[in-house]
């Protein structure tokens, strides 16, 4: 019989990360707790607790493990609410790879393994062969694949802070050039398919890496922050650097794919991709040219982008159906981001 949680367990849940999981806390997962909008993600938290029930042998031995075990599961069901349609995206992938979402306001890390957000070109090694994250084959040199090993990886292509433009330029080529594949990382953050939570998955890389002994081949740093006020110092540290910057992910999640809260980004100013629906004509000194673009989010949300053009872009503006990446400041009680400022065109490599 399961049991009914205490008053200690409402008391360790993880409801300080949001205020939708004082609503849930406690509750068994069903599909009446989630709304249509966030069923995917509400479905694998209702996996995650019937795969690992509280009253089997492992975590009647070992409590902590099944609070744990509950607070993922919980965190899944409150930040996939906050996601709106997360079964919609806005490009096909040829790689299913798990997907980052903006971390909530003083959000607490101390569940969380946390790394630098690296601003490289995703890249994943199946063990004979590295594509984008758009399912095209890297055009890599033969020796540079040559020290890869046969475990399937997921990482970044990565030259150094701020060079993202000059690594995109260097991996996109048909035909690689040694002298600048020479100065290019890999650098590994998962394991596709891995067994265990991440913290183990991360774990095994330090000794994958280790065993391929390369500087072009290194795992990510994962590190841990133990309060919100810590972790706003480290990313003030981080960005600092020139860093973009950070990634928590949850060190008890499985391996999952898609846009999923398992997986977080933090960073100064917040951003998300958008498609281009439609083109608002320009006034003034933008007479002739682009005013502003009329766009829509994954979760339906649809508001102008006015600003963060340079003359050229509005001259020749991303084209209707094309994605779009866009900073904000946060989010009104709508879900429409304030102070949204196009950033760039977004296209899959």
């Amino acid at each position: 019989m399961r049991k009914e949680p205490t008053k200690c367990d409402k008391r360790l849940s993880p409801s300080a990360n949001s205020e939708k999981l004082s609503s849930i806390s406690g509750r068994r997962f069903s599909g009446k707790a989630c709304g249509a909008p966030s069923a995917r993600l509400c479905s694998q938290a209702l996996n995650f607790s019937q795969n690992h029930p509280d009253e089997s042998a492992e975590t009647v031995q070992n409590p902590i493990l099944s609070l744990r075990r509950r607070s993922f599961s919980l965190q899944l069901l409150a930040l996939g609410g906050l996601l709106g349609s997360a079964s919609q995206t806005l490009a096909k992938t040829g790689v299913d790879l798990l997907l980052a979402t903006n971390a909530p306001a003083k959000f607490n890390p101390a569940d969380c393994l946390v790394s630098e957000k690296l601003d490289g070109v995703r890249a994943i090694w199946n063990g004979e062969t590295l594509k984008f994250r758009s399912g095209r084959t890297v055009s890599a040199p033969a020796w540079f694949l040559a020290k890869l090993p046969k475990t399937p990886l997921d990482g970044e292509l990565w030259l150094a802070r701020g060079k993202f433009d000059v690594l995109s330029g260097m991996v996109r080529k048909n035909q690689p050039v040694d002298a600048e594949w020479q100065q290019i990382n890999y650098m590994v953050f998962e394991l596709p398919g891995g067994e265990g939570d991440f913290a183990s998955r991360a774990a095994r890389i330090k000794l994958i890496v280790r065993g391929v002994n390369s500087p072009q081949v290194l795992g990510v740093e994962q590190f841990r922050v133990a309060t919100p006020a810590a972790l706003q110092d480290r990313l003030k540290a981080v960005v600092a650097a020139g860093g973009e910057g950070l990634m928590l992910h949850i060190a008890s999640a499985p391996y999952v794919t898609g846009r999923n809260p398992a997986l977080l980004k933090l960073k100064p100013v917040a951003d998300a991709e958008a498609v281009v629906v439609g083109h608002v004509a320009g006034k003034g000194k933008y007479a002739g040219m682009l005013g502003a673009l009329d766009v829509r989010t994954e979760d339906g949300q649809r508001f102008r982008l006015g600003t963060g053009f340079s003359d050229e872009q509005r001259k020749v503006p991303p084209a209707i159906g094309s994605s779009v990446t866009y900073s904000y400041r946060d989010l009104t009680p709508a879900g429409k981001p304030r102070f949204a400022s196009f950033l760039r065109e977004f296209k899959e490599l």
